[in-house]
């Protein structure tokens, strides 16, 4: 098969990055359209990419013949719709976490795709695509802790004093739906996708008063029991002082692997009259740099020859389920049986 064309939308902070791998780094695409309705994003574009057809409206760009596939970096509510209209189109879709905020949409979205079955969609947990992460689960996979009962998971980003997060907030779906999601896809994925019983939830806000307007937390912790007796206990956070910290411990019944306990930049150690430290990984794009462009690679293998990637979107609406469970629990403050 030739090149996959795509089209990108959503020409933002990640949208940027998913744009420079699909333009310069991913073997086997072609980046030949994007979408963005803000000037200054296609501004961007014209001036950071190969010459590509620029479009302020995204059901433009589905009219176009040349593309293959779409490549969705949208807000997390447009997404159902989006891949929808894509779908019907005759494209592929790309589309980052979540699948939606909402499980009748998440629904939808299922239905529509079995009513094209022969195109492709997959929805962006990268974690699944780093390195350490993949080896881990191989190892589990062999054996090596025995059976893995347990994971203690986090996604904790560097506090923003400039109020990111604040304006974000309404549509983002809350701390667990944006943050923890990523968490939940693990856990179940480490733990070989057992059903899910109960959670629980609870949280504060440690600094950004201002989530408290739309109902939204900056730290926040979760348990999932599985219907096997086995756990999940997964902590979210705006505020960390020292960087990105995503860090995953599994435990099993003969021993534990742990990956990204330290969430260091690179190998340098200082030393000094301080003690020992390290650069820390600013952002999770730092961190999962690699991640993002075997996820890309992964997406195009599956296109072009069906190499299948481990990801449905049965696994995308059971991390929303759990997600919004979650987000129930700490509102009541009871637990959300499911």
């Amino acid at each position: 098969m030739s090149a996959v064309r795509v089209g990108i939308v959503g020409l933002g902070r990640l949208g940027r990055r998913h744009a420079e791998n699909l333009a310069w780094h991913v073997p086997g695409a072609r980046l030949v359209a994007a979408c963005s309705p803000v000037e200054q994003e296609r501004e961007w574009a014209r001036d950071n990419l190969p010459e590509i057809a620029l479009h302020a409206d995204y059901a433009d760009l589905l009219t176009d013949p040349s593309i293959d596939a779409v490549w969705l970096v949208t807000p997390t509510s447009l997404h159902a719709r989006q891949i929808i209209a894509a779908l019907r189109a005759g494209k592929h879709v790309f589309c980052e976490k979540p699948l939606s905020l909402d499980l009748a949409e998440c629904d939808s979205v299922i239905e529509e795709h079995a009513r094209h079955a022969h195109l492709h969609v997959m929805i962006g947990f990268v974690r699944r695509f780093d390195a350490s992460y993949r080896d881990a689960f191989e190892r589990i996979g062999e054996g090596a802790i025995g059976r893995p009962f347990m994971v203690r998971s986090q996604t904790c980003d560097k506090n923003d004093p400039d109020g990111f997060f604040v304006r974000f907030a309404p549509t983002s779906g809350g701390l667990f739906l944006d943050c923890s999601v990523h968490d939940i896809d693990l856990a179940r994925w480490m733990l070989g996708n057992p059903k899910p019983k109960r959670v629980f939830a609870s949280g504060t806000i440690a600094i950004h008063e201002g989530l408290r307007e739309c109902g939204d937390i900056d730290n926040g912790v979760g348990t999932i029991e599985f219907d096997d007796g086995r756990l999940a206990v997964l902590f979210a956070s705006r505020t960390m002082a020292h960087g990105h910290d995503t860090q995953t411990e599994v435990i099993g019944t003969a021993g534990a692997l742990a990956i990204g306990r330290n969430p260091r930049a690179n190998r340098v150690e200082i030393a000094d009259a301080h003690g020992m430290r390290n650069v820390c990984t600013p952002t999770f794009f730092e961190r999962f740099e690699d991640a993002f462009l075997r996820e890309s690679q992964a997406f195009v293998a599956l296109v072009r020859d069906g190499t299948a990637t481990g990801l449905t979107l049965d696994d995308a609406r059971e991390a929303t389920r759990i997600g919004i469970a979650m987000r129930q629990a700490y509102e009541t403050g009871r637990p959300v049986d499911l």
